[in-house]
């Protein structure tokens, strides 16, 4: 397998590489293929300290949310690379909606959640106090645990984007997972490069401050990684 890699606007200390993958919400079968491209691209061009992240919206819309969860939260779903799973605005939803706040459930419902909920094998008819009975406890501790952002060099990982102006010290939560035209349209240096899904394109986005991953698998798009080393990078699809 051959990989393009062209000037990145970041950088990574020598030795590191990092695959960066972009919303899934349900996309089991693209998520499994594109592990199985990183492996490939690993066999290919062996690193010493590779890193993964998955940067958030696991769950709604698709197929398989159950799956997704299911397969990021049994640990590094590939050998000898750490992995990093973060939180996105359709995990933060999906938690209020089954702890019980009124207007979550209605934006889950609305924005995929249904879909959701059948992959676990819930009603979405049922009472809404019952929905949390359908998706195994260590799901939602998993959920629970996702981080808000990741740090690494030259990098500032988050799945929507950074508020700017703001150290990235402190950046709010609530920024962190659904920023959107404020961050999309900064020309602003952020002190970092970050890279961001969130924002549905038709193909990524390479900016001198952020890099966007979300190609809309579930809307019928690809799912992508970018493969960041030194200072380039590239992009795995599936």
């Amino acid at each position: 397998m051959s990989l393009d890699m062209v000037k990145a606007p970041g950088w990574l200390a020598p030795g590191r590489r990092v695959y960066a993958i972009g919303d899934i919400h349900g996309c089991l079968d693209r998520l499994l293929a594109l592990h199985d491209l990183i492996r490939a691209d690993l066999a290919a061009r062996p690193v010493a300290d590779p890193l993964l992240v998955h940067i958030g919206d696991y769950v709604d819309r698709g197929p398989d949310s159950r799956g997704v969860v299911a397969r990021l939260a049994a640990g590094d779903p590939i050998a000898g690379v750490t992995t990093v799973n973060l939180m996105g605005n359709h995990e933060r939803t999906m938690l209020n909606a089954l702890g019980g706040e009124g207007a979550a459930a209605t934006d889950w419902m609305i924005s995929g959640g249904r879909e959701a909920l059948a992959s676990w094998g819930g009603d979405p008819e049922a009472p809404r106090p019952d929905w949390p009975a359908f998706v195994p406890a260590d799901h939602i501790a998993f959920m629970h645990a996702l981080p808000l952002s990741h740090t690494i060099d030259g990098y500032f990982f988050a799945h929507a984007g950074v508020r700017p102006g703001v150290a990235i010290v402190d950046q709010i939560p609530q920024d962190l997972i659904t920023i959107r035209n404020s961050f999309l349209y900064s020309e602003m240096n952020h002190g970092t490069v970050v890279v961001h899904g969130h924002t549905p394109r038709g193909a990524p986005e390479v900016r001198h401050n952020r890099i966007g991953i979300d190609t809309g698998a579930v809307f019928g798009g690809v799912l992508t990684s970018v493969v960041l080393e030194g200072e380039e990078l590239g992009f795995l699809t599936a």
